[in-house]
């Protein structure tokens, strides 16, 4: 019974040591240089040897039983060098001998280098063999505790008749069995650790992570609003230079207009007259690009002005069938504007800006349709069909053109695009209408719709909310 008090203080002793070295090892030598951490192991190991020892079972004066060995059985599983287990053991066994140096001492010594030699052996060929940890550290467990009970026995130090009847047959099942404790306590500690610096690691590599996407947010939010400010920069200067754009033009309109007028159709001054009307006609059409870009710069810049008033939907309507009414008869094209009964007289709307999107989609009709109908469609659409709680008002402007090809149908409701390249070498246009009218249906609160297929002509549809 005594033998087991005492090998389980031993056990106690090993188990405060290994968790202080740990310590140390993370809090103080973390930082050291590996040779340093080398040396401390060793040191920890042989010292580790020397506290079992001081707490021994003394069997008489000199005779001491302990688990010095269990040392060595850990650094068997633990080191990679086997030299090391030979300068552990020989260091063991040295630090028998200041306990004296009787002949039970020597012996002790003796004993313990004996051990490390068996510990390099089994080192060396546990690395060849594919067995697992279990399986190693029972052959390594078994190994050392027979070992030493037969040099305890064969070096004389207590009477071999005693030792194999009385003591072994007690000290080898407990040492064993101690052993194999210690093992599994310490290897199942040193699972856990690993799993906690696992999980550290990983949540080190996941604060790494999280602070290289905080930069990288915080970069593209930097590049976001420098292209923001650009944006702003562009749309302000596009609608300062239309705006300044605007005043000589509308002189050279006015003038070419007069000198048209002045000249008479005959002769030389016929000519004058019609390079007159030229420049006419083309300041023209440059004051209604300069008024498309215009347009469009405000919506970007966010100076657009919507003023909300109420709109009678019948006058809007009369007024572009009266302005669409002569392109439609010089086309030979059937023009047509159906409002349905159940409409309201009126909406809650921007009129100026609700005619200068239905203008853009007529004209765009006109322009794309060389035979057939153009025709414009007031309609009041279900719940269902706008996606919108309350009251909605369709304008829908169809047509018997060219159509829109399907891949071609988001693309177009960009700035300066058209269906394709030949589309504004045939037609003219610089593709800014579309994207006008969307934005200035979004400032409205509806929103554009496109049905087409390319050579079945096209419906747009403005949808607006009644209020």
């Amino acid at each position: 019974m005594e033998f087991s008090k005492v090998f389980i203080m031993n056990i106690c002793i090993l188990t405060t040591l290994t968790y202080t070295a740990m310590l140390v090892h993370k809090y103080v030598l973390s930082q050291a240089s590996g040779l340093l951490k080398y040396v401390f192991s060793v040191v920890l190991a042989i010292g580790a040897g020397w506290l079992t020892m001081y707490f021994s079972f003394n069997l008489g004066p000199d005779i001491k039983f302990d688990l010095r060995f269990v040392p060595l059985i850990i650094c068997t599983l633990a080191y990679s060098n086997p030299l090391t287990l030979l300068v552990i053991g020989a260091g063991i066994g040295a630090a028998r001998l200041t306990f004296g140096l009787q002949s039970a001492a020597w012996a002790g010594c003796w004993n313990l280098v004996l051990l490390g030699v068996l510990c390099m052996i089994l080192n060396i060929v546990l690395k060849r063999v594919g067995w697992r940890f279990w399986e190693k550290m029972t052959v390594i467990i078994v190994s050392v505790n027979l070992m030493n009970c037969l040099n305890v026995a064969m070096l004389g130090t207590i009477p071999f008749h005693l030792f194999v009847t009385d003591i072994a047959p007690i000290i080898l099942p407990i040492s064993i069995v101690l052993s194999g404790f210690f093992v599994f306590m310490l290897r199942d500690f040193q699972i856990e650790r690993l799993r906690v610096a696992e999980l550290q690691f990983a949540h080190d590599s996941l604060q790494k992570q999280t602070d290289q996407l905080m930069e990288a947010r915080q970069a593209l939010e930097e590049k976001a609003g420098q292209l923001m400010l650009s944006s702003q920069y562009k749309s302000e200067f596009l609608a300062n230079m239309s705006h300044e754009l605007r005043t000589p033009l509308n002189s050279i309109i006015a003038l070419s207009q007069f000198i048209s007028d002045q000249e008479k159709p005959t002769g030389e001054q016929s000519e004058t007259s019609e390079y007159a009307a030229i420049i006419h006609a083309s300041g023209q059409e440059l004051l209604r690009l300069i008024d498309d870009i215009l347009d469009l710069s405000k919506v970007e810049a966010g100076r657009m002005e919507i003023l909300n008033e109420e709109v009678i939907i019948s006058e809007v309507t009369y007024v572009l069938q009266y302005h669409f009414r002569h392109m439609a008869e010089q086309k030979g094209l059937q023009f047509t504007v159906q409002l349905e009964p159940e409409l309201p007289a009126f909406i809650y709307t921007d009129a100026l800006r609700l005619q200068q999107i239905l203008r853009n989609l007529l004209s765009n009709a006109f322009k794309f349709t060389a035979t057939g109908s153009v025709k414009l469609h007031v309609w009041k659409p279900e719940r269902e069909q706008t996606g919108h709680p309350g009251s909605w008002i369709a304008f829908s402007v169809r047509d018997t053109g060219i159509g829109i090809a399907e891949p071609m149908q988001e693309p177009i409701f960009e700035a300066f695009q058209q269906a394709d390249g030949s589309i504004s070498r045939k037609y003219g246009g610089t593709g800014l209408g579309l994207s006008i009218s969307r934005a200035l249906a979004e400032l409205l609160g509806g929103y554009l719709e496109l049905s087409s297929a390319a050579g079945e002509g096209s419906t747009f549809t403005l949808f607006l909310p009644y209020r």
